[in-house]
């Protein structure tokens, strides 16, 4: 089950808003919204519920103890197996392939590689995990209590499959309080309807453009053009994929009363790669920052272990999106680019701001060349044929006619992933405080956007019943 789905939509969230309407007790309201979160994520696998209860499980066991423990060396003995387990239980599900299949190119063994398939939102819920342990080791966070509440924690079915990665501490007191109220309700609507019309509409419709030149087993015979057509429709479609399902993940919460951070903040506008990195999955970049990179020594260094530091966190960021080398090499690309920002071209910040966006917008592009294909050699083919060394034309009919058929399409995208709807719904709201009309005009406009958007996205979603997010995957 996928929040772009129709079954979600109408019956699952409908029925799971509607019990969090009308049930007042605040232990009862969590009790339903753990089922809920647990039926949700059997959905997709019931055979991998056992493994989000156990390492739920193992993060409460261990937090108690540490909280418990006075003894500096028991608690940091402590926090490294609890650390440790999670971490090769990651591992083993999402790395055991890719180990083997290098092993064996090496060595001839083993001669045959088991298939082991990745339980969804592993990534997600095991960094939800760990940051909730280190943070009760800091003292940053009292241990919960009760198993319970923190399997309702790493569970929540908003964000548990992919993300925000929310920290224990953020939500704790929404869990244990909440109260949803009515122009928070409102809010949640809203945000959930723009997430949903950004994938179904926008996302999807990108997606088939990028297929078109873009995909895997036709990239090498795509005319150049198709191929730079399909790469800058996919740097449209991840963005607007992901940040799609954190504002449906933020909008249902606003819904039940929890506050989710915001993972974007229109990373496409950034002025550095180091802004771009503030803006793209907060989330993730701050849980590397606050448990990986600033524990190494952060800036708090020499020069030569900064770039270690950054080196270590940017090769931990490519493998945690998946078990392929190019990841790594995704990783270790921005790795580069930031290290030329920070060390080597120190009259950067002196370039005006609009070629410095348009050089990230550059950096960002071919990184996202590098992401899109996990066969080394499909990587290859893609980079040579945008510049026809493939063999191929520079352009065709087809390019052309997709080209054409789309321009208004691409361009409306171009504009979504701008702040460009913020400014203008920031002017027509102070508008609306000195104008009487405006104000009803306003209010009007206000309340039939996100109506319209679901409707919308019905019509985008009506028989096409599956429409998974990239980031599942991860």
């Amino acid at each position: 089950m996928v929040f772009s789905s129709l079954i979600f939509v109408f019956l699952f969230f409908a029925s799971n808003i509607l019990t969090q309407l009308f049930i007042k007790d605040t232990r009862k309201k969590n009790i339903v919204m753990l089922g809920f979160s647990l039926v949700f994520y059997a959905w997709a696998g019931i055979r991998y519920l056992p493994l989000l209860l156990g390492m739920t499980f193992i993060c409460w066991f261990f937090a108690l103890r540490i909280d418990e423990s006075e003894n500096v060396k028991q608690r940091k003995l402590l926090l490294g197996v609890c650390t440790g387990i999670c971490l090769l239980i990651l591992a083993i599900f999402k790395y055991t392939g890719f180990f083997l299949t290098e092993l064996k190119l090496f060595t001839g063994v083993p001669e045959v590689i088991p298939q082991v398939v990745l339980p969804i939102g592993i990534s997600f819920y095991t960094f939800q995990l760990i940051s909730y342990v280190i943070d009760v080791y800091r003292g940053q966070t009292a241990p919960q209590s009760k198993y319970w509440l923190l399997l309702l924690y790493s569970s929540l079915f908003h964000q548990c499959i992919a993300g925000p990665i929310v920290r224990y501490s953020d939500i704790n007191e929404d869990i244990m309080r909440r109260r949803t109220a009515s122009f928070e309700f409102s809010k949640g609507i809203t945000r959930f309807a723009i997430g949903l019309a950004k994938k179904a509409v926008l996302a999807n419709g990108c997606a088939a453009v990028a297929d078109k030149f873009f995909a895997a087993d036709n990239v090498s015979g795509s005319p150049a053009l198709g191929i730079w057509l399909g790469a800058f429709a996919y740097m449209l479609q991840i963005y607007l994929d992901f940040s799609a399902y954190s504002d449906m993940a933020i909008g249902m919460g606003l819904m039940s009363g929890l506050h989710y951070k915001e993972n974007f903040n229109y990373p496409y506008a950034a002025v550095s790669v180091t802004d771009f990195w503030r803006r793209w999955h907060i989330s993730l970049s701050s849980f590397f920052r606050d448990y990986v990179y600033i524990p190494l020594g952060g800036n708090r260094c020499s020069g030569q272990r900064q770039i270690m530091n950054l080196l270590a966190v940017w090769f931990l960021t490519g493998l945690w999106h998946g078990a392929s080398w190019n990841y790594i090499f995704w990783g270790l690309y921005y790795f580069v680019f930031l290290v030329i920002e920070k060390f080597i071209w120190t009259g950067y910040d002196k370039i005006r701001v609009p070629l410095r966006r348009l050089m990230v917008l550059a950096v960002v592009f071919f990184g996202w060349v590098i992401f899109r294909f996990e066969n080394l050699s499909t990587l290859g083919a893609a980079l040579r044929g945008m510049l026809c060394l493939n063999h191929n034309s520079f352009s065709d009919l087809s390019v052309s006619l997709e080209f054409k058929n789309n321009i208004f399409f691409l361009i409306f995208c171009v504009v979504a992933v701008t702040p460009a709807g913020k400014y203008i719904k920031k002017i027509f709201a102070g508008i609306s405080r000195e104008n009487t009309a405006a104000l009803w005009i306003y209010t009007v406009i206000d309340a039939l956007i996100p109506v319209a958007l679901l409707i919308v996205s019905m019509m985008a979603l009506s028989g096409n019943s599956y429409n998974p997010f990239l980031y599942f995957r991860f």
